[in-house]
């Protein structure tokens, strides 16, 4: 069976791999010069979203929700704090655990930076109606759950970034 190919003829830009990697090659490299301004990786940008969206998760709830390794997270969250951008308690439940939370400071860094992205994610999408970019946006979000994990299919990730299972 012939592969499909787009109407210039090139199998490449009808590859979901290639077109997802320079999608993210493109936007990590605008993005990560934006949030080096306000004094975070990239990661910690990504981390401290999913901190400011719930502020009770333990490091390891917060490892699994943004997809990184567990010694990682450590880094990153050793990164914020020493930039007063969150902080770390114990949680009263298991004294074992981390509570992390973002500090004042965290909020308003937080807020500047994603000002900032988000604007480089218009310039990326203003070829877009209104009804597109939204439609971009939920199919996004539906692959990025059970499809992805499903094509995975229990295969240790490729990636180090990726969680590690317990």
């Amino acid at each position: 069976m012939a592969a499909t190919q787009s109407p210039s003829g090139d199998r490449l830009h009808e590859d979901l791999h290639w077109l997802f990697a320079r999608l993210k090659q493109g936007l990590a490299t605008a993005e990560t010069a934006v949030v080096r301004e306000h004094g975070m990786t990239l990661w910690g940008y990504t981390v401290l979203m999913a901190v400011a969206d719930a502020p009770a998760r333990t490091q390891l709830a917060l490892a699994q929700a943004v997809s990184v390794d567990k010694s990682k997270l450590v880094l990153i969250l050793d990164e914020l704090e020493e930039a007063g951008l969150v902080g770390r308690r114990p949680d009263p439940a298991d004294r074992r655990a981390r509570i992390i939370e973002v500090t004042p400071k965290g909020s308003d860094t937080l807020q500047a930076a994603r000002a900032d992205v988000e604007a480089i994610e218009d310039r990326l999408l203003a070829d877009l109606g209104s009804p597109a970019k939204t439609t971009l946006r939920e199919t996004l979000r539906q692959l990025a759950g059970a499809p992805v994990t499903a094509v995975e299919a229990g295969r240790p990730p490729e990636n180090a970034c990726a969680p590690v299972p317990d």
